[in-house]
């Protein structure tokens, strides 16, 4: 499974020691250009804790070997339902300004074959959103790898978030909300399964974070 399809990425080699590295140097300059004292007590660390932060853990879903090991199970009680999970938390980063985007994720399927235990849904969402993203790709590719996964087309993906670079700077708009939805098999060619699932997720009056 390619997981990182889309994602604007070159394999350079570096290991993960040599990236903070070299991003703790970096973000020194940043600092020094910015006027910061990099002396006091409580900012001498923050290149490192930066460093680390975007590797370790902002960012960790540009590595591969880190997407998370998912066991599917054979469905054998014949369940052929729509599943839900909502509100699954989303915490992603603007590739455009390097700021928070902060939301929730709903997935829904239909089980064919396979079912999944319900925290891979969450670990899936998580892992794709551990990386520079925008919305629109971030929606498309938890849908794409859902579908590879459970080896069905029955599958919705819809994310709520709110984006830090309309929020904080620019127009500066804080209550605002961008919704996406990816859609594939029964819930995007048949209405009555498509109206069931918006039905049944949150609307977005009920946006909380």
């Amino acid at each position: 499974m390619d997981t990182l399809r889309g994602t604007p990425f070159k394999e350079n080699g570096i290991s993960d020691e040599e990236k903070i590295e070299s991003i703790e140097h970096l973000f020194k300059n940043i600092l020094t250009i910015l006027g910061m004292d990099l002396e006091n007590d409580s900012i001498q660390e923050t290149p490192k804790r930066v460093a680390k932060m975007y590797v370790k853990e902002l960012f960790s879903g540009l590595r591969k070997d880190n997407f998370p090991k998912i066991t599917v199970q054979e469905n054998s009680f014949n369940y052929d339902q729509m599943l839900i999970e909502c509100d699954i938390s989303i915490e992603s980063v603007c590739e455009h300004h390097f700021v928070p985007i902060i939301g929730r994720c709903h997935i829904a399927y239909i089980p064919g074959d396979k079912v999944i235990g319900l925290s891979k849904l969450n670990r899936v969402a998580k892992y794709f959103s551990r990386r520079p993203q925008v919305q629109e790709r971030l929606n498309q590719q938890i849908l794409s790898c859902l579908v590879e996964v459970l080896g069905t087309n029955d599958v919705a993906v819809t994310l709520d978030a709110v984006h830090y670079c309309v929020k904080m700077r620019g127009v500066e708009d804080k209550n605002c909300i961008t919704r996406t939805t990816g859609l594939s098999g029964k819930f995007k060619s048949m209405s009555d399964v498509r109206s069931e699932y918006f039905t049944a997720i949150p609307s977005l009056s009920e946006f909380k974070i």
